[in-house]
């Protein structure tokens, strides 16, 4: 009688073991990337800075959390954010400033179902904003 109980507590805890890992499989963390360049700016400039934007989106929590680092502006950011939804070539409004400018920028948001579709469809863009490039130094469009 001992062993019944013993196997049926293990068949019961081998069944609650698989359902909590198929709940947990199905969240994904999807990792995009940026280069940034003032190649990339509409219009183009020709900063010799550079940078990169990477980030990790969590698609059962929609969390989005960031890092932007760059190097060699032409002088201080004044602005950085994530622009959208547009594709690469032109230019949209602002979709999630950052909190700070400088560099390394790190934060997270969580985003709505359209904000996170437009995202993950690569179309939003990571922006720094200079005094001497206004419209933007650096920008790289976000791609998984």
């Amino acid at each position: 009688m001992n062993k019944a109980r013993l196997l049926n507590g293990a068949i019961l805890f081998a069944i609650a073991a698989m359902l909590l890992s198929a709940t947990t499989a199905s969240a994904e963390m999807i990792k995009l990337k940026a280069d940034l360049k003032g190649s990339s700016e509409v219009p183009p400039n020709n900063s010799p800075a550079s940078g990169t934007a990477e980030a990790t989106f969590d698609t059962t929590s929609k969390l989005l959390t960031y890092t932007i680092t760059y190097k060699d502006l032409s002088g201080p950011a004044l602005g950085a954010h994530f622009h959208g939804p547009i594709e690469a070539g032109k230019n949209a409004g602002i979709v999630l400033p950052f909190k700070t400018v400088q560099s390394p920028i790190q934060g997270n948001a969580t985003l709505t179902d359209e904000q996170a579709a437009d995202l993950l469809a690569g179309k939003w863009y990571a922006n720094i904003h200079t005094g001497a490039n206004p419209g933007g130094e650096l920008r790289g469009q976000m791609m998984k």
